[in-house]
């Protein structure tokens, strides 16, 4: 399994971050690994919305479907996604803080199958991928 683990500070209101962050959809936005998101449900967000959200890895398009797994608005949200070959577990915490928010995102990866024996290199590997996404996430929040 690899793991990343960040955490980001924003003048943002703990509720406007974390209604932000929750709309998985804005991953694109500030996630330059990924090229696409979308919603795939109606209604309000919470336990069971879904996501398809596609990663570029290696060159090519990687989708991922992901479903809320739990929801505590404004502090916390935890996404299971899934594509043909790893499963990834997000979790997304937003403490208040002085002038803002701290904001906590701690993702895990796990190789399918046999690939599983690849999980060292995939640690490394997304160390790099995780330190972009947190710039992007970054700069995202400092509005």
């Amino acid at each position: 399994m690899a793991r990343y683990t960040t955490s980001v500070r924003t003048p943002m209101p703990a509720e406007d971050a974390f209604a932000y962050l929750a709309d998985f959809s804005t991953t694109s936005e500030w996630d330059p690994g990924i090229t696409e998101a979308e919603r795939l449900d109606d209604g309000p967000l919470g336990i069971c919305s879904r996501f398809r959200v596609v990663a570029r890895s290696l060159g090519r398009d990687v989708p991922f479907v992901y479903e809320v797994t739990a929801y505590e608005p404004p502090q916390r949200i935890e996404l299971r996604g899934e594509s043909s070959t790893v499963v990834s577990l997000d979790e997304i915490t937003v403490e208040r803080a002085a002038g803002g928010a701290l904001v906590t995102y701690d993702a895990r990866l796990t190789l399918k199958g046999a690939l599983r024996l690849a999980d060292p290199l995939l640690g490394i590997a997304f160390k790099r991928v995780g330190d972009r996404a947190a710039a992007g996430m970054r700069r995202a929040l400092q509005s």
